[in-house]
């Protein structure tokens, strides 16, 4: 770096959507460079070598909602990107020995739910499919440059403002196969199912089609990193350039709009536009500075509910979990699934209610990922990665644990999954912890949220931040502008768009 480069755009974040904004920019012809305080790409889509053989998905691990269009214009595949469905989908384990797998073999589902309530075998049918149509409606409303939630019809608007619980009690009775719907309405927020708004949360994680298949959630050959490698080999090849290791301090001014980013080693870039990949919070609290901005606007984003409740364990394990109702330690198909620590909807009310009364979750809802058993390359040979997502915790009670204390949460988590698989505790090689502080803390994830923000109304559509800020040339291109959270890439896209629509217009007066 010099000491005042100039370009057209500057990028603050080599996060995914930012990522994604810097290729778009660039093909379009516009000089662009991004800066990031970390020391490699990806934000929380990053793929690490944690242990000796070992790839990690350190935050995010599952793949649906990143564009297609996004895949298509700026060839990802080329390089490197290739996803594949996570089939079977769900793997409910209970505490009687019982279990249920679901996935897109039809006749498997009705064989696995007719053992609980042959009822329920159509009525599962029917779910699916209302909430794969309103997973479309919420796609098809991405890429609005100006959103409006009220496009939608008065009884989806009913439906996404209601709760997760509501929505699939109108179809199925079985505690657990409700349970295993119902999680989806709660991933990363922090409400209980049975809470308003979170129908819309359930909804947003059936809206993906990257994999083909309306909802469908699926792997990352490679980990999630190979995303956000492939976006920064595409913009790299446009001409853009990616500086690491180069966090942005604050934004620079020229009268009333933003000039460029100062660096913290020093150095003033100069950009006609910034667009901004970081939290509401940091872009608007910390960079541009309050005393730029309307008091309204400042409260606004002081009162942004950002509060995550997800506890994230990576496990190094030397053998497959050996479950207790489907036993083996060979790979079978409940170990390619989603795995749920999740017996009914009241399970994962209470451990919400008892985190809300007392900071943690006394039997915390637990979601857990194995790619390793589809994508041996990352692990050593018969080893596997075991990705625990666990809810609730305050980042309030996060913040106050002490290292042991975090180890102690830890062991708790571990134990509650023995209970179900009791070889998982002895076959531990090595762990990761984030709580929602670490969260914030390594990411940038304000408050431990995986999503800048709630993903409930009041914080969705022309409630979510804009695109276009208040302040002259500074753009948001991150989760906290609209649709908001996932690995999605359409915050960056509307982003780039919005900077070209603007830059045109400008040169054409």
């Amino acid at each position: 770096m010099t000491g005042r480069d100039a370009y057209d755009v500057a990028v603050v974040g080599a996060g995914h959507n930012g990522l994604a904004c810097a290729a778009l920019l660039a093909k379009a012809g516009l000089s662009v460079a991004v800066f990031e305080r970390s020391d490699r790409v990806g934000g929380a889509a990053v793929s690490e070598p944690l242990w000796s053989g070992y790839t990690v998905s350190a935050a995010s691990y599952v793949c649906t909602l990143l564009d297609p269009w996004l895949i298509e214009e700026l060839d990802l595949e080329r390089h490197g990107y290739s996803a594949y469905r996570k089939d079977p989908a769900t793997f409910n384990v209970l505490a009687d020995g019982r279990s249920l797998l679901l996935g897109s073999d039809e006749s498997a589902n009705e064989r696995e739910i007719a053992a609980f309530d042959r009822g329920d075998v159509e009525g599962f049918h029917e779910l699916d499919l209302v909430l794969r149509r309103l997973g479309s409606a919420l796609f098809d409303t991405f890429s609005d440059p100006e959103p409006k939630f009220g496009r939608f019809s008065p009884r989806t608007q009913e439906l996404l403002c209601g709760s997760a619980a509501e929505i699939v009690e109108q179809y199925v009775r079985t505690p657990v196969l409700q349970a295993a719907v119902a999680t989806d309405g709660i991933i990363g927020t922090f409400r209980g199912p049975r809470d308003a708004g979170t129908g819309y949360v359930l909804a947003h994680h059936y809206a993906g089609r990257a994999l083909g298949v309306q909802g469908a959630w699926g792997y990352v050959r490679g980990g999630m990193g190979a995303i956000s490698d492939a976006l920064a080999g595409a913009a790299r090849e446009y001409g853009a350039q990616i500086f690491s290791d180069a966090e942005v301090e604050t934004f620079m001014y020229r009268g009333d709009r933003i000039a460029g980013v100062v660096l913290r080693d020093g150095s003033e870039i100069l950009a006609g536009a910034v667009a901004s990949n970081a939290h509401p919070r940091t872009t608007f609290l910390d960079l541009a500075g309050e005393a730029h901005l309307d008091p309204a606007f400042a409260q606004r984003v002081r009162a942004w509910e950002s509060a995550g409740p997800s506890f994230k364990l990576n496990l190094a394990l030397g053998e497959l979990p050996d479950f207790l109702s489907r036993p083996g330690t060979k790979p079978a198909p409940h170990h390619h699934a989603t795995i749920h620590v999740a017996s009914s909807v009241d399970y994962l009310q209470t451990a919400y209610e008892d985190a809300k009364a007392r900071g943690i979750s006394r039997r915390p809802m637990i979601e857990c990922f194995m790619q390793t058993p589809t994508d041996p390359s990352l692990a050593p040979s018969g080893k596997h990665i075991l990705s625990i997502f666990a809810q609730y915790y305050t980042y309030e009670a996060a913040a106050a644990m002490t290292s042991d204390q975090r180890n102690a949460e830890a062991d708790r988590i571990v134990a509650l999954i023995s209970e179900f698989a009791p070889n998982v505790r002895n076959a531990i090689e090595g762990r990761q912890i984030f709580t929602p502080a670490d969260l914030e803390t390594r990411f940038g994830l304000i408050g431990g949220h995986i999503f800048h923000g709630e993903l409930l109304p009041g914080q969705i559509y022309e409630h979510r931040f804009s695109t276009r800020t208040p302040l002259r040339n500074l753009y948001l291109c991150g989760s906290g502008a609209h649709p908001g959270g996932c690995v999605s890439g359409f915050p960056g896209k509307r982003a780039a768009a919005a900077i070209l629509a603007d830059m045109r217009a400008l040169s054409s007066v």
